[in-house]
């Protein structure tokens, strides 16, 4: 399956301009490392799923944001354990695109 999220959307989200390119090195294993947290979560990822996506983007955002080892970093907002019980249990695991309206 094809990423659900591409660098240059990840980049506008997290108000960086595309061009800027010096941090694409640490942004991109951020989407990778999203989109696998969420299938081990047990979440269906459907490329063109607007949750899926909006999931994706806000880890990146949050591990973006808080590059800290240890300390610092909150516990994931309410919004995306809402958005990942969804990508679990709201969605068919055959079919190729999203069923959702979000």
């Amino acid at each position: 399956m094809s990423s659900v999220l591409t660098l240059a959307e990840a980049k506008k989200y997290l108000k960086l301009d595309v061009d800027y390119t010096d941090e694409d090195d640490d942004i991109q294993p951020l989407i990778d490392a999203a989109e696998g947290y969420l299938k081990n979560a047990g979440c269906t990822l459907n490329t063109g799923d607007k949750v899926a996506k909006l999931a994706i983007k806000m880890l990146v955002v949050h591990w973006y944001e808080n590059r800290e080892p240890i300390g610092s970093g909150n516990k994931l907002a309410y919004g995306l354990q809402s958005l990942i019980t969804q990508l679990k249990y709201c969605y068919d695991t055959t079919t190729t695109e999203s069923g959702g309206t979000a």
